[in-house]
């Protein structure tokens, strides 16, 4: 399979310097399963064209493949020796990868100028046809090219294949281009020749960041790359959360509004003066890394049903490096809300982040239960999504940020529910917006600050 990259950026030869790849040699690399070798068919001050070869061996593909098909002639009968999949992002990453991290060793200045590039794929495996190219594509500004070929064009009546030969173009940095080649080859062949697990999660993360969670088809992206697995896509989607970053007073640079949040509830758990925390639903551990900053709290436990979650929220915390003083502190246990647990009663808070829109109308009751009644905290801190100010990202009444979400609640709904359990359990409430605000919608994030009378 071959990809070639093209400008008529003055200098063209600039091409070079920015893949750091020397255009009067022909350089070759080691990938799995064969070899990548990275040369230039053209080079003018004018034009020039970079090009990267793949040269699969199919013996090698079959003695390496760690993860065969239930369709045991796949190994041997298959495309990938002759289309752009998971190997082309692969050898990207390794010939590539000072240009894929924003690089340039000679003209650094280089690496945040927007050149005219032309990119061309053949052939690409596309799953869902060419109206797949514009949708993955076109938001990100390219124009599009794509030839489809017959399955056998001795046999047109068989009908089309899903391979093109795509051509795109675009004014781009060079480092977008390549992230965006880098994710999106894969998600549009819907495969990939290895194994996925937490790692390509965070690999994800860092080759979208500031793009990704902006694209209107992120959440079919995610899926695919992450091999549709299920918790893995939701963990990145979590992450990504649909939200654009917002300012703050003391840093005019945007930050994400999942972030902000995070901070925002750290801060209103060490105004309250508390001593012990509980976050239920902890996830990644996010919100427990600021908590331990604190030294006021002698007593702090994350809690969440998914055993992967608490791995990663582990790893974040650095839990096997933690002194004796500080494993005594923090804790990490699996429950779940819907269930009376002994565990979650006599602490001062419980922080509930972004937790109850997940959860559906008979299950959101017995968390009420659990928590208001039987744990009964001092003070109980809950954040959930605005459903107002979705206006701001979409058209669709009913669409919610997230394809996990249960419900997701107007101002007016969360202040009804507020009262209903402030009635039912004896806590006063107020609500407080989280983000910026925007006039009719409100702020996106509603957070709810519940105190025991």
């Amino acid at each position: 399979m071959l990809l070639t990259i093209t400008t008529t950026h003055t200098p063209a030869t600039d091409l070079g310097y920015l893949l750091h790849k020397h255009p009067a040699r022909l350089q070759s690399f080691e990938i799995k399963s064969g070899k990548a070798h990275v040369f230039y068919p053209q080079v003018s001050e004018e034009i020039c064209t970079c090009a990267i070869l793949l040269d699969i061996d199919p013996v090698e593909l079959v003695r390496g493949n760690g993860n065969p098909s239930q369709f045991a002639l796949e190994q041997y009968v298959n495309d990938r020796p002759y289309v752009a999949s998971s190997f082309m992002s692969s050898a990207i990453a390794k010939g590539f990868s000072s240009a894929l991290n924003g690089k340039c060793k000679d003209k650094p200045d280089l690496v945040n100028v927007a050149i005219p590039l032309e990119i061309k794929l053949a052939v690409l495996p596309v799953g869902g046809g060419e109206d797949m190219l514009q949708r993955i594509f076109g938001p990100l500004g390219y124009g599009i090219t794509a030839e489809r070929h017959l399955l056998d064009p001795r046999f047109p009546e068989w009908g089309e294949s899903r391979y093109f030969t795509v051509t795109l173009k675009n004014t781009i940095t060079l480092q977008s281009l390549l992230s965006h080649l880098y994710v999106l080859i894969p998600v549009l062949d819907n495969d990939k020749h290895y194994w996925v697990n937490d790692e390509e999660v965070q690999k994800l993360l860092d080759k979208g960041k500031g793009w990704l969670e902006e694209h209107p088809e992120k959440e079919m992206i995610v899926r695919r790359y992450l091999r549709n697995q299920r918790s893995l896509a939701n963990e990145a989607l979590n992450m990504l959360l649909q939200e654009e970053p917002v300012a703050t007073e003391d840093n005019p640079q945007k930050i994400r509004l999942h972030d902000k949040r995070l901070e925002s509830v750290a801060a209103e758990i060490e105004a309250s003066g508390v001593k012990t925390v509980i976050d239920l639903g902890c996830g990644e551990g996010k919100l427990l890394k600021l908590l331990m900053k604190q030294p006021q709290l002698t007593k702090i436990i994350g809690m969440d049903v998914s055993p992967r979650s608490l791995e990663i929220a582990g790893r974040r915390l650095k839990i096997d490096r933690l002194t004796e003083y500080q494993l005594e502190k923090l804790s990490l246990i699996q429950g779940a809300l819907t269930y009376r647990d002994r565990r979650l009663e006599g602490f001062d808070l419980a922080a509930l982040v972004e937790v109850i829109e997940h959860l559906d109308a008979d299950r959101l009751t017995a968390l009420e239960k659990n928590v208001f009644y039987f744990a009964r905290p001092g003070t109980v801190i809950v954040t959930t999504p605005n459903k107002e100010w979705n206006i701001t990202f979409t058209t669709e009444t009913d669409k919610m940020r997230h394809s996990d979400h249960r419900f997701e609640w107007t101002r007016a709904e969360l202040k009804n529910w507020c009262e209903q359990v402030g009635e039912a359990y004896q806590y006063s409430y107020a609500i407080k917006p989280l983000g910026d605000e925007v006039e009719g919608a409100g702020a996106p994030t509603q957070m709810a600050i519940f105190k025991k009378l």
